[in-house]
């Protein structure tokens, strides 16, 4: 198994990125193609699945173009969450996915509340609130909306579990892409018998549920042709983009916890038990390693504010090159950017607010402002809305010691230190750079027998670098900003 390689692709919302990794953990290619994102109403957005499985071609065969003659042991692969993928008989896709970032559900969040009876039994039966993002609204919104696509469907997928089936032709998913559905109970590791009653749901739309580094199937001969992968070749389970890229930093025992800057922005700790927001501002979702759970705070725009920034307002710098220089102007700024808070929700907000319909704004600004104010604003607003889900771990008793970093977040020292500052924490990144596409190759790699369990994956395959501790003054400073934050933000944590 010495020469085997483990390929690791992550169906993301702005790409799909695929990575080979040897067996000593070694990433010895990366491949990604960029993926565009429809908003055909406000606070809508949609992607055509079969846009994720041409992409998926694309990187595959320009990744086993760079390795000629390299054997592929298993396939593992990770994705966005809650997007759904509505199928007919045939598996043909009925209509585009509705994303995780879509706001069009609200009427069918409260007709979820209403036909479970109150968010009582949304905690005991699938440990989450009704919120627009997750999968079970998008469905309801197909039956209340589009009857007669609704009529047609035969099978709901999340978006990793789509393309393993373009792979395989087997439907299958894993507990920790089915915990964001609301239609899983992630405390008992099945699907809800009470919400598909609830919601008057056949689970016949639902597929099998098997282990994140299980085998749940092999590549089929014409998805050999497709992609160059040779036929038979075994696909695991793979996880949700969260609980990968948490795999591929390390994050999979209590007492770890990571900060990830994606589209979205997430603060995740490992729990041994499943733990329960009483007020549900935070997610409890399984982790792909077996037997553990991890309590989730969202913020939907976090590397996806600073996109939308940049892209407004940067458009004179060289392209390759703005996202650094943006950087480097907000470090001649102190902090607080003078006064300017920015509050990041351009897609409405999951914790703690739990609105669809919350917007961004700017607050503060004056002629004597610049760019680089602003640019410093952006950073420390995503940076403060991660924070209150730090002050939401702190309160449910599963404080972080200190932060592993992912993402665009742990790629540059200004942002490192800035969550430092803010959170009052420590903060770690590791030698591995993919996030959630190699820790969709560990789990390849421990299905392939590689090695006997994810811990040990990641103990043979990843190193913490030095951290970047908090300045005691700077966090002082943070403190008095970021109650100015949560003044404009509301509700009390």
């Amino acid at each position: 198994m010495a020469d085997d390689l483990f390929l690791g692709l992550d169906i993301g919302t702005s790409s799909v990125k695929s990575i080979l990794v040897s067996t000593n953990g070694d990433v010895v290619a990366v491949v990604s193609t960029p993926l565009t994102l429809a908003t055909p109403q406000p606070g809508w957005a949609e992607q055509d699945p079969e846009a994720w499985w041409a992409a998926t071609q694309v990187v595959i065969r320009e990744l086993l173009s760079r390795r000629p003659g390299a054997r592929v042991a298993a396939v593992g692969i990770s994705g966005q969450m809650h997007s759904s993928v509505f199928l007919d008989k045939t598996g043909a896709v009925i209509r585009p996915a509705l994303l995780w970032c879509d706001g069009r559900t609200t009427a069918e969040c409260r007709e979820i509340e209403t036909r479970a009876g109150g968010e009582t039994h949304l905690r005991e039966w699938v440990c989450n609130p009704a919120l627009e993002g997750f999968t079970l609204p998008k469905v309801l919104w197909l039956r209340n909306h589009e009857p007669q696509a609704f009529a047609r469907l035969a099978t709901l997928l999340l978006a990793k579990d789509f393309v393993r089936f373009r792979l395989t032709g087997t439907p299958a998913t894993e507990p920790s892409d089915a915990s964001g559905t609301l239609l899983f109970d992630p405390a008992h590791l099945r699907w809800s018998r009470e919400m598909l009653e609830a919601v008057k749901l056949s689970p016949a739309l639902l597929p099998n549920v098997g282990g994140s580094s299980d085998v749940l199937g092999r590549v089929s001969a014409s998805a050999a042709q497709l992609t160059g992968l040779a036929a038979g070749t075994p696909v695991v389970g793979g996880g949700a983009d969260n609980a990968c890229g948490a795999a591929g930093v390390g994050a999979i025992s209590p007492g770890d916890a990571v900060s990830s800057w994606g589209t979205s922005g997430t603060v995740l700790a490992p729990t041994a038990q499943p733990r329960v927001d009483p007020q549900l501002r935070a997610h409890t979702f399984c982790h792909v390693a077996p037997g553990m759970w991890y309590v989730m705070g969202v913020v939907l725009s976090a590397g996806g504010a600073f996109a939308w920034y940049r892209d407004l307002c940067a458009r004179d710098l060289p392209e390759d090159s703005r996202d650094a220089l943006l950087v480097d102007e907000a470090t001649a700024v102190a902090p607080g950017a003078d006064g300017v808070t920015f509050l990041p929700y351009l897609q409405g907000e999951r914790t703690p607010h739990r609105d669809a319909a919350l917007r961004a704004a700017f607050t503060g600004l004056s002629l004597a402002h610049t760019r680089a104010h602003m640019t410093r604003a952006v950073l420390e607003g995503v940076c403060f809305a991660l924070r209150d889900s730090v002050e939401i771990l702190r309160q449910l008793g599963v404080a972080p010691a200190a932060l592993l970093l992912t993402g665009g977040g742990a790629k540059s020292a200004l942002i490192r230190q800035l969550q430092a500052d803010i959170f009052g924490l420590p903060v770690q990144t590791v030698n591995r750079e993919e996030g959630g596409a190699y820790g969709a190759a560990l789990l390849a790699a421990v299905g392939a027998g590689a090695f006997p369990d994810l811990k040990a994956a990641a103990q043979r395959t990843l190193t913490r670098h030095p951290a970047a501790v908090p300045n005691a003054a700077t966090h002082d400073t943070y403190d008095r900003i970021y109650a100015r934050f949560r003044a404009l933000t509301l509700p009390k944590l």
